[in-house]
Order: C-alpha cells, then structure tokens, then sequence
C-alpha cells in the first residue's frame, strides 16, 4: 500500500499533457467536493512486454530450488546461519524523547499544510509524506536498517512530556485475550481508506484522518500506557516492528540501561528464539500481505473485467467502492486459509503433536519477508518518483513560494519510472526483489520448521505445502507486476 500519487509526475511533464484530461474526468466523477486527489496515480503507465513466462518459471524454480537445497542441509544449519554477529557500536536512548517530539512538531506542520496548504497532492507535503516517504520509504529502511520507527513516531515524546508532568501510575492493562485485534481493526481500516475510499488523496480530507487517529491513540497509550496499545493497537508500530525483525541491523538491550548495541546479522536472524504470534498475531501478518496484494489486484484488467468494467474508460473509485470492500475481505479470506491449510497439511505428512496455533502461530513470520518484498516491489515507482515531488512539497509546505531546503525548485525526472529502457530494469529489480524475498521466506520457514520438528525428515514433510503455497504466490506476484493494469 502506498503513495498513491505514484508516477504522477508523469501528469505533469509538458510532453504528455494530454494524459490531465482523463484524470480531470475521473476527479468530476467523484461524487465528494472536487479534489485532485487521484487514486494511485503513480500505476503504471505501460504494458510490460517482456518474457514475463520466463520470470514467472524462473522464480518458481529458484523457490522450489531453495526449498529442495536447504532439506539437503545439515539439521543445525539454520540455527548456526542465524547465530553470527558482528558487532558494531553501543548507544544511548537519552535522545529518543527528543528525535519523537521534534517528529511530533513535523506530524503538526504536515496536518496544517493538509488544512491550509494546496489542494494538489503533488504540491502539498502531507499525502507524498504519508503515501511515499512514510509507507514506502520507511518501510524499506525499516527492513534494512532495524525499528528506525521506536525513535520517529510521534507519540512517545508527547507521551514522555505527559508522564512527567502528571505521572504515568494508574493506567489500564487490556486485557490479555485482546491480543493486537485493535491493530487488526485499525490496519483494515488503514488499507480501506487507502485503497478504496474515494479521495484518499485530498490533504484536507487525509489531515482530518491523521490527526484525529493520533489523537485517538495518544488517549489510548495516556489510559492503556505507551508499551501497551503501541503494542496491541497503534498498527503503525506493530507493523514496523514486525518488518525489523529482518533489517540487517539488530539492537541488543544492555541490562539497566536504556541504551543498547548494534549488531550486523543475517535477515530473519532475529526469529531464532521468537515466540509463536497468537490468533491476532497471525491475522495481522496475513492481513499486511493480502493488502497489498490486492492493491495490485484491484486495478488489474483481469479483476476490473470479472464485474463488466470497462479498464480503458474506467467510472473511478466512487463507483467501486462496493466490489473494492468485497475485494479487500476476500483476498484476506483467501490467504488465511490457503495459509492454515498449509499449516494443516504440513503438520499431518510429519505426525506433529504440535498445535495448530502453535504450528501456525511460528511459521507465519515467514509471511514477513514475502509482504516486505511485494511492498518494495509494488511501489518502487512511487519511491523514485513521488519521493522527488515530496523533496519539492517539504520545502514550501504552504505554497507560499519558501524554499527552506533548497529543493522547491528542484526539477522532478519522471523518466525513472517511464519508457522501455526504464520498464526493463525495473521490472528485473522487482522481479529480483519478490524472487528474493520468497526465497527467504523459505529459509525463515525451514529455521523455524527445526524448533517444531528436530528430525530432518519430519521437519522437510512439514515445509512442502508451504513452500507450494510460496511458489504459488512467487508466480501471483509476479503475475501482478507484469499484467495490463488501469492506471
């Protein structure tokens, strides 16, 4: 899910202004007040005609490979790739109060420019913020570089304001069969609004959204505490905190001390000793996934034409609002029982007496890698597109002609996501990108697939309905990037 204003700069270059009538059409169509607001504008533009029956074979071969080679491994193999370390540095938390309440600030002026600013999301900061810089960019760092999110998000540093001032003593513990269902509510929420509400876009509509959930969670961390409902219910967090659990970079806590020790690892390594998700848990990973995937569903010709909508004089998302609800649950369903199915099957072809929340509750952090991947993958052209337009919009937030760091007249390439030279290489990065990110998901099921089942046999028949299900979706994935889509 993401900048939906991907590849919008391809509106605004002088050679292509033919393309601003359809998308002026689609604005009038809306039945909200006018906005320009546009629905992923940043799809993309072409039909990719390249082997893509090749890609597709190519990666389902390269996940059944890996599957095949790690079985022939060494039973302790896992267990010692994920073990080593190389140590970095240590450092203090003194200053995270401080980087959140300067966040805090940032959040503030972006809902301001979202009232007050420009009504065009290439213009104004608060969508390219929201949609590009915060769920792509940060998302890819977050799988890169660890919770860069603990520190950014702009709740703690209030919070820590507030517990100082007037204490933090006589807060509220949900209860423990609350689990992160919250989160799960919000995160559907979250997706709803962004793939299918009508103008996800409009500043003025999105600063309304955004700031009336940060007050909602700030009430919710002042009643519940911050470890609390920033664990169970503030989406955000629990979903970054789930992608940095394979970012390269690994925090380990240093004992009465706030601070910590950056370690290098290998991806994943920091499921070695995790523990199963509960029921919720499992519904959230399954959730960010199936999201995800249907954003790139949901524009397919292929999908558009199963409900007698013409892709090429498409009505807009006013007039899906219906099919794309129905679309979004449905997709969910599916995985999830795809998912548990595996799961099912799996444990019976090894005669495990485990459980199958336990079963379930483990495996499914190899989801991670696979929603981490696609994400990437999906919404690379907004990253390098509309990152530009964000550089621009942040530096005259108001549209009052200021250039506070130097970029408001920066001039935006869109050729990086647009003509055959660019559809090549960045088809093959995000074909690499899901391969990858499939093939280590293998790899995490089968570390995780030994805590269950220490025999090496039992442990290979417990991962052959899962890694089918991988392949399965290596080849949807891959099917989605390269398919005719409405943009």
């Amino acid at each position: 899910m993401s900048g939906r204003t991907e590849g919008g700069a391809i509106e605004r270059c002088h050679n292509q202004v033919a393309q601003l009538l359809p998308c002026f059409l689609l604005v009038l169509a809306l039945t909200l007040p006018p906005t320009p607001a546009f629905a992923h504008a940043s799809d993309r533009g072409h039909v990719l005609l390249l082997p893509t029956g090749y890609y597709v074979a190519g990666g389902a071969l390269a996940v059944a490979a890996s599957f095949l080679v790690l079985a022939l491994l060494p039973s302790d193999f896992p267990a010692r790739f994920w073990r080593r370390r190389l140590p970095l540095f240590a450092f203090g938390d003194g200053a995270r109060a401080t980087v959140s309440l300067i966040s805090f600030a940032g959040f503030a002026i972006l809902i301001a420019a979202g009232l007050f600013g420009s009504r065009d999301p290439l213009s104004n900061p608060l969508p390219l913020t929201v949609w590009t810089l915060l769920w792509v960019g940060l998302v890819l760092l977050q799988g890169l570089l660890g919770n860069l999110w603990s520190w950014l998000n702009p709740w703690y540093g209030p919070w820590r304001v507030i517990s100082s001032l007037f204490g933090a003593h006589g807060t509220w513990r949900p209860p423990r069969w609350l689990g992160c269902w919250p989160g799960v509510v919000l995160f559907f929420a979250f997706a709803w609004f962004e793939l299918i509400d009508p103008a996800p876009d409009d500043p003025a509509r999105l600063a309304w959204a955004a700031g009336l959930y940060w007050l909602l969670s700030f009430a919710a961390m002042l009643v519940f505490g911050y470890r609390d409902w920033s664990r169970r219910g503030e989406f955000l967090t629990v979903f970054f905190a789930m992608v940095a659990r394979f970012a390269l970079l690994e925090r380990n806590e240093v004992e009465r001390n706030e601070g910590g020790r950056l370690s290098l690892c290998w991806p994943g390594a920091k499921l070695r000793d995790t523990a199963p998700l509960s029921l919720s848990g499992i519904a959230f990973l399954l959730l960010a996934l199936s999201s995800v995937s249907f954003d790139g569903l949901s524009k397919t010709f292929f999908w558009l034409g199963l409900f007698g909508l013409n892709p090429l004089e498409f009505a807009g998302r006013t007039a899906t609002i219906g099919i794309g609800t129905f679309g979004l649950v449905l997709t969910f369903v599916l995985l999830a029982a795809a998912f548990i199915l595996a799961i099912v099957l799996g444990q019976r072809l090894a005669g495990s007496r485990h459980s199958l929340g336990q079963a379930a509750g483990l495996l499914v952090w190899s989801i991670v890698p696979i929603a981490l991947a696609y994400h990437v993958a999906h919404y690379l052209t907004a990253l390098l597109v509309d990152g530009q337009y964000a550089m621009a919009a942040l530096s005259d937030p108001f549209a009052l002609g200021w250039n506070l760091f130097g970029t408001a007249d920066m001039q935006i390439d869109a050729g990086a996501a647009a003509g055959a030279g660019s559809a090549w290489w960045l088809w093959n990065f995000q074909a690499g990108v899901i391969i990858i990110g499939h093939m280590l998901a293998v790899l995490v099921a089968h570390g995780l697939a030994w805590r269950l089942h220490p025999v090496p046999a039992r442990a290979a028949l417990s991962q052959f309905p899962l890694t089918v299900l991988m392949i399965a979706y290596t080849v949807f994935g891959l099917w989605l990037l390269a398919t005719p889509a409405a943009g």
